[in-house]
């Protein structure tokens, strides 16, 4: 009967946790001028002199963002079904993450702890990634002292193996392009799937391009 209680006990303060993992909500914050200390010339020049914060309900730090000043894009790209960004070039560079905790990337891989370049990417389209994501946009994570030609859309081969150091695996480390939802920017919003998607506006070399990664959720695959 004693044993009985205490797993009841058990079963309970293990519901209590999982509601409140549930319940967990995010905003954004002002993150201030990209650190001096840890990036580069080079990069603190390239990017916005304000960043986002991306903060959970008890004020922790999911991560901070700042985006580059200015994007290259195309008025002319082809729309498909198969992108939300058809007027971002594979492997353009769009600007810097920070997690200064260990984060982690849209298949639940760890990702250490720094700053990382975002790089605009595709899905491949090829059995082995069938399924990942409704679109095949995607937000490659390169460590920031290894990505020094910001100026130069990556190639393919390129771009994957600079992701793969932020994954430590065969596979690219990468947070997954989401469409945008609302007018507010930046912004952080829940989807239907019970992700939360990061939402900023990129400046474009053509104007304002709103776009939405997921910050918090994976592929369940």
């Amino acid at each position: 009967m004693k044993l009985h209680r205490v797993q009841v006990l058990i079963l309970a303060s293990q519901l209590v946790l999982a509601s409140m993992a549930f319940g967990q909500t995010y905003k954004v914050e002002n993150a201030g001028a990209p650190p001096v200390a840890d990036l580069s010339k080079p990069l603190q020049d390239a990017l916005e002199s304000q960043g986002t914060r991306v903060v959970n309900d008890q004020g922790g730090t999911l991560l901070e963002v700042w985006l580059r000043k200015s994007v290259p894009t195309s008025s002319s790209a082809g729309g498909s079904s198969d992108f939300l960004y058809a007027s971002l070039s594979e492997g353009v560079f769009l600007g810097v993450l920070h997690f200064p905790s260990q984060g982690a990337d849209f298949r639940g891989r760890a990702i250490k702890p720094g700053f990382y370049t975002l790089r605009y990417g595709l899905i491949p389209q090829d059995g082995n990634h069938m399924g990942v994501n409704p679109t095949r946009d995607v937000l490659i994570l390169c460590p920031v002292a290894m990505d020094n030609d910001l100026a130069t859309a990556l190639r393919f081969d390129d771009l994957v193996k600079l992701g793969r150091q932020s994954s430590g695996t065969p596979h690219p480390g990468f947070l997954v392009g989401a469409p945008v939802n609302g007018d507010s920017f930046p912004a952080v919003v829940k989807d239907d799937q019970g992700h939360w998607d990061l939402q900023v506006k990129v400046h474009g070399s053509g104007g304002d391009l709103p776009i939405a990664f997921t910050v918090v959720g994976k592929w369940e695959g």
